[in-house]
């Protein structure tokens, strides 16, 4: 179980940092060298159930009954493939293969099960979270080979596809009276929904039910159907423009996911979908009217580093290209950015980039030129060409960069430049992105600067904005967590001022972790969730951009576990 430490058995099942308790929160990781901030993101647990993965209890590893090999197969799934992967074969951890565990045998894996080690293994044993009986269960566990989870084909996947109303059914112009530019899809990630608010009026809308907690959403490029994905990889098609919107059409892509996103290419524009899993490690092209299952890719293959063979490389962000009829996607183990010809399915064309290992998040410069992405394990920025699909540069940054997708504004000295914030440290780096006003300062580091702390996820600005907003919502001090940074882009040197967003919130007991920034279209609002605990009561805190007072605070008691915000207008243009 490397990897990342696990604070309690409630934090894994639930979400990841929101039922511990403040005390474990801020009780120190006990491995040098990795930041606590890094421990909690690391620490995710893979979104399947231990159910689906078919048993493998054989003869050549240590002897163990059906109940322990359940029990310990459960805890695997719940507190070590996030890191080692579903198959151990290693992800962002090290590989448990049974050619390696076997080797080291039952006492040494109790060992390091029990004290784990500087490079960032948890002391599953000492800290408490595992029992001497659940140690010595799991160093025999790891000798037998790893339960398999089952493939998810085009078979698996037309069975899960649904049709509610067909493309002739639905209405010829907007039904409703919404403001629908202004429009936010929110995420309520522990009650699997999605609510719609009125950026003008600041209501609910209606609460839609998804897949369990859905990662992101994703607008047509007519702004017309909202796509969101939930982690068990159920994909939603919402249609804005029915009197009540509701989900018209659905799709079960895998087992676990993370992606979706819509073709925006001139002429092809929403002619198609495409879905990214982390299991199966693959990726679909839909129809963009229906999401009927057209084309399943296998993003199994080689490292881009040692050229070894990986067979669990997840797919992470995608994006849609603005100068090909290309999907973009970053496949995250490998290394490796997909540049998906969309054109012909039939003759399928994919240019590989290799880029550097694991690869999670991005987002565009301000051109919608160069796809910046973060190589979050290896603390590197890369940069992709969309326009001659070859790979600019790879930035070295700070440890484990986590743009979302990043913001773009006018350095007042470097001219333009696209940031990120990072989960192990508290810097916020900043790389140029102008090759012909600013040739020298190009695909470069050219400013870090000092935010609260780490553990930040989201960062973000507007083009009609002077703030630059930093979360810092996995940090263990619960004053960082609550609050925000923000920085005048024109004196960034000159430090930061701190919202207190969920003192304002004025919220119960729990840990009320500030997350995700995000404008309202006009760029004069940003708004924050105060996610809390699925028991205890949430808001959405709006704060004026110009004055950075409080604006309002959107309670209800529909508001369960609210993390990510989508503004329709913003991310149907890329605007951040």
């Amino acid at each position: 179980m490397n990897s990342r430490k696990l604070f309690s058995s409630a934090f894994v099942l639930s979400s990841l940092a929101l039922a511990m308790t403040t005390a474990i929160a801020q009780t120190p990781s006990g491995h040098p060298g990795t930041p606590e901030e890094s421990l909690r993101y690391e620490g995710a647990p893979t979104g399947m159930s231990s159910k689906q993965a078919k048993d493998m209890v054989n003869t050549d590893g240590p002897a163990m009954t059906k109940d322990e090999f359940d029990h310990a197969k459960r805890i695997f799934f719940e507190r070590c493939a996030g890191c080692h992967g579903v198959l151990r074969k290693g992800a962002t951890g090290k590989p448990l293969t049974t050619d390696i565990t076997r080797e080291r045998g039952t006492e040494y894996l109790k060992t390091f099960i029990t004290y784990g080690s500087p490079a960032g293994m948890p002391n599953w044993g000492t800290s408490g979270d595992m029992s001497e009986e659940e140690v010595d269960m799991m160093a025999r566990y790891l000798q037998h080979e790893p339960p398999q989870p089952p493939e998810y084909g085009m078979k698996e996947m037309k069975a899960s596809w649904k049709v509610l109303v067909p493309p002739d059914q639905r209405p010829k112009r907007q039904m409703n009276k919404l403001n629908l530019a202004n429009l936010f899809s929110v995420t309520l990630r522990d009650a699997g929904q999605i609510a719609l608010i009125d950026g003008d009026s600041k209501k609910i809308v209606s609460v839609i039910k998804t897949g369990y907690a859905v990662h992101i959403s994703r607008l047509s490029a007519s702004g017309r159907y909202l796509f969101v994905i939930g982690r068990d990889a159920k994909i939603n098609m919402i249609d804005l423009w029915m009197k009540e919107p509701a989900t018209v059409a659905e799709l079960k892509a895998g087992m676990e996911a993370r992606s979706v996103e819509t073709s925006k290419y001139k002429g092809w524009e929403d002619k198609y979908a495409i879905a990214g899993t982390y299991w199966p490690p693959q990726f679909v092209v839909m129809d963009g009217e229906t999401l009927e299952p057209l084309k399943i890719v296998a993003t199994r293959g080689m490292t881009v580093d040692t050229q070894e063979y990986h067979p669990e490389p997840r797919v992470a962000a995608i994006v849609a290209s603005h100068e090909h009829p290309e999907f973009i996607v970053n496949v995250k183990e490998t290394g490796k950015i997909l540049m998906v010809d969309y054109s012909d399915l039939d003759n399928l064309k994919i240019t590989t980039i290799g880029a550097a290992r694991f690869l999670h998040d991005g987002g565009w410069d301000a051109t919608q030129r160069y796809f910046m992405t973060a190589a979050n394990k290896s603390n590197k920025i890369a940069v992709v060409d969309s326009k001659q699909d070859k790979l600019t540069a790879l930035v070295d940054v700070g440890l484990i960069p986590h743009p979302g997708r990043g913001a773009n504004f006018v350095h007042p000295k470097f001219g333009p430049v696209w940031a990120t914030s990072h989960l192990g440290d508290m810097t916020i780096a900043l790389i140029g992105t102008d090759p012909k006003g600013h040739p020298k300062q190009a695909w470069k580091l050219v400013q870090s600067i000092n935010g609260q702390g780490g553990g930040s996820l989201f960062i973000k600005t507007h083009p009609k904005s002077k703030n630059l907003y930093v979360d810092t919502a996995l940090n263990p001090d619960p004053k960082v967590s609550q609050s925000v940074a923000v920085f005048n882009i024109a004196a960034l040197d000159k430090g930061f001022d701190v919202l207190p967003i969920a003192d304002w919130a004025k919220l119960g007991d729990g840990p009320k972790r500030v997350v995700q920034p995000e404008f309202n279209k006009a760029g004069d609002e940003v708004w924050f969730s105060v996610w809390n605990g699925k028991t205890q009561e949430s808001a959405l805190v709006v704060v004026d951009d110009k004055t950075r007072a409080l604006k309002t605070v959107i309670k209800d008691s529909r508001l369960i576990t609210p993390t990510g915000k989508f503004n329709v207008y913003n991310t149907m243009h890329d605007i951040y």
